[in-house]
């Protein structure tokens, strides 16, 4: 596609001509590994038609994603009073787009080459990337601030918000984020948003892990179903999905209550893996939750039909036995009516 540049003075580019022919993840690769600002612009417009309508976009998606407090006025962070962002919401936006793969692996990539096009005939823009994290280097530099089990994400500056990145780090299943904003140097001259990151990873892996509180279809606990057969009155209700938690490495899980809410009009008849119910944890001000299911089919009794059968005839015959004495009643006092006249009647003539 043909690109249209527009160059911001002072910031970082990927010395890209006018009317260059680039793709898009070219484009992705010069402005994530090497924060290449017009190449945010060129996709912004590509995508949206301009800057603006492509920033209400970025503001639209922010908000569906959970972020709280966060404005954008362009693509590439150039500051602006308007364009502001939190660490929670940063959080946010680096889990959602480290889902995606291309985003995934072009952030996990260390150098780049921009290769020849229709307008710049050599290979010599090459750009490393701009986190230090994921620089593999073996030295014992104070400035060696490579960590083995980063992943990825974003590093970013203006002279107002200082030094910030989006790291992640993954070690045995678990990958974190952390959110450095407005670090600056330490005495030694040493980056702070690198030395608080690795801190940070390493206190999480050192502290923290993954625990199972309830397997996917384990059985949570039975409840009885009243007008259900004598075989299947006592339903097994199951977890539907595995609950896993963040916790610290010696917690203990038994020791954790949930929130459980069962249906409280459950009747037979109830098939196998209806949801019947939701269980709810709340740990260190995460929610974890699943819903319950019907762990088998519960079948309605015979039993419990017959009873029902007997006491509506019961109630029937009831019914019938008032009718009937209601009018046999009514009868009786017309008869006694009809006695009476006929007496005074007899009584005058004789």
């Amino acid at each position: 596609m043909k690109l249209f540049l527009q160059y911001l003075f002072g910031y970082t580019n990927a010395n890209i001509q006018v009317g260059e022919q680039l793709t898009i993840n070219q484009l992705l690769h010069v402005l994530l590994i090497n924060s290449a600002n017009e190449a945010a612009n060129i996709l912004a417009e590509h995508i949206a038609g301009s800057v603006s309508s492509f920033a209400t976009m970025m503001n639209t998606k922010a908000e569906e994603i959970g972020c709280l407090n966060t404005h954008f006025v362009n693509p590439n962070g150039v500051h602006d009073e308007n364009h502001y962002s939190t660490a929670y919401d940063l959080a946010i936006m680096g889990q959602y787009a480290m889902k995606n793969e291309i985003f995934r692996q072009i952030v996990g990539t260390t150098f780049y080459t921009l290769p020849s096009t229709n307008k710049y005939d050599k290979n010599d823009r090459v750009f490393g990337t701009t986190n230090e994290l994921i620089k593999k280097d073996t030295s014992d530099r104070a400035d060696n601030y490579y960590y083995e089990y980063t992943t990825g994400a974003k590093t970013g500056y203006t002279n107002a918000a200082k030094n910030c990145i989006v790291a992640t780090a993954k070690k045995d299943d678990i990958e974190y984020i952390v959110v450095i904003l407005g670090a600056g140097t330490i005495e030694n001259g040493l980056s702070a948003r690198y030395l608080d990151c690795i801190n940070l990873f390493d206190y999480a892996f050192e502290n923290y892990t993954i625990k199972t509180i309830h397997e996917e279809g384990s059985i949570l606990k039975k409840t009885k179903i009243p007008n259900a057969s004598s075989a299947t009155k006592n339903l097994n209700v199951a977890i539907e999905k595995e609950i896993t938690v963040l916790l610290k490495k010696d917690a203990d899980i038994n020791s954790m209550t949930p929130t459980v809410d069962i249906n409280s009009e459950l009747k037979a008849p109830i098939a196998q893996n209806t949801v019947i119910g939701k269980i709810t944890y709340e740990i260190d001000g995460n929610t974890y939750t699943s819903d319950l299911l019907a762990g088998t089919n519960v079948v309605e009794s015979n039993a419990f039909n017959k009873i029902l059968t007997i006491c509506s005839i019961i109630l029937v015959l009831f019914l019938l036995y008032k009718l009937l004495k209601t009018d046999s009643r009514k009868k009786k006092k017309k008869r006694k009516k009809k006695t009476t006249h006929s007496s005074r009647n007899n009584y005058l003539y004789w």
